[in-house]
């Protein structure tokens, strides 16, 4: 019963983080494809609304890092997640960004 515990412990952030990082790319892909990236008026516009994924990839990190110092879990499981989430919340950022004229 441990071995299946430690199994589920190894796989399941891996499936979590990479359904997250599955579901931008397509997202990404497929608006590529259609045309429909978001586009801004201004060269500064555009260059944060270019950043905006990564800037949420290296925001999830520092919070992972300052939710480590709080929570005694692994610094690699935390990063992941942060890491992640971060993703998803640029992305999301992203989207409300460039819809917004």
């Amino acid at each position: 019963m441990e071995s299946i515990m430690e199994i589920i412990r190894i796989v399941l952030p891996l499936i979590i983080v990479g359904g997250i990082a599955l579901f931008v790319v397509t997202r990404l892909k497929n608006k590529s494809k259609q045309g429909t990236l978001g586009k801004k008026k201004t060269k500064n516009a555009q260059i944060l609304l270019d950043s905006l994924i990564p800037l949420g990839l290296l925001a999830g990190c520092l919070i992972g890092l300052v939710f480590n110092l709080f929570f005694p879990f692994q610094l690699s499981f935390i990063l992941t997640f942060g890491a992640a989430f971060g993703l998803l919340a640029g992305y999301f950022a992203y989207e409300y960004y460039s819809d917004k004229e």
